[in-house]
């Protein structure tokens, strides 16, 4: 029992120093898959992908009495980076602002895709507001900004009794793309690439039942070596009754030549 437990265990340390085996032989289908998915990654990045910019206005929520409904109270009574920011980004991405915005620009969306291509969020918890539009246009992006920074303090003017906004930064087309990132897919095709053939050839070498070695058997299984067929390769190769070995020729035994 216990020769077999060794027997057991000396196997599957085998199969794993043959796996790796296998990996090293066939190191350069690695090396090679890796390149070939990273220049597929690149590739798609650069010339599949519309490219994405993005352009951003600055607004000043005034410090001033707000009154909402019956309740009145000032900014200071809150904090306007979160509470304010959020009411005014709720409001910036509804339906009417937003039409507003489409019908002065003239653009060629619904309300819902402009809503999903614009982000507000307050600056390092200050009661300044950033507005940023993403678009495949950069002077598009600047041009929705613009009239953001336009409609949205009339809008919210109309809703809130004494609330007002004043613009600390109009927007300018940004011409440096925000994605994609070439260098994220490149590397995520080069990763991508070199695992799959990783776990490829892992497969295949565990899938593979050929003997490759006389310690394999001895250590697998009980069974004794009778015979061992030389390997011509190391000795030498039979050529017009000669043998080569490492580019000596040698004479053969009882040739007369």
């Amino acid at each position: 029992m216990e020769k077999k437990e060794k027997n057991n265990r000396e196997y599957y340390a085998i199969d794993v120093m043959q796996i790796l085996k296998a990996l090293w032989q066939r190191a350069w289908i690695i090396v090679l898959s890796g390149f070939i998915a990273a220049g597929i990654g690149f590739s798609y990045a650069s010339f599949m992908i519309t490219p994405t910019y993005s352009s951003s206005i600055m607004l000043y929520v005034n410090n001033s009495k707000l009154s909402l409904g019956d309740t009145t109270f000032t900014i200071g009574d809150i904090n306007a980076a979160k509470s304010l920011v959020n009411t005014y980004s709720v409001m910036l991405k509804n339906r009417t602002t937003l039409e507003r915005v489409i019908e002065k620009t003239g653009v060629s969306y619904d309300y819902e895709s402009l809503s999903g291509m614009i982000s507000a969020k307050a600056v390092s918890e200050t009661e300044i507001m950033r507005v940023t539009v993403e678009s495949t246009d950069p002077y598009e992006a600047a041009k929705i900004a613009n009239c953001i920074a336009e409609i949205l303090p009339v809008r919210i003017s109309e809703i809130i009794d004494g609330a007002s906004m004043e613009v600390v930064d109009s927007a300018i087309p940004n011409l440096n793309k925000i994605a994609p990132s070439i260098t994220k897919y490149t590397a995520v095709g080069l990763v991508l690439g070199v695992v799959v053939s990783v776990l490829i050839l892992s497969v295949s070498a565990m899938m593979d039942d050929t003997i490759h070695s006389e310690e394999y058997i001895i250590q697998t299984y009980d069974y004794p070596i009778l015979a061992k067929i030389p390997d011509l390769m190391e000795t030498g190769t039979k050529r017009y009754g000669y043998y080569y070995k490492y580019g000596t020729r040698v004479k053969k035994k009882g040739d007369s030549k």
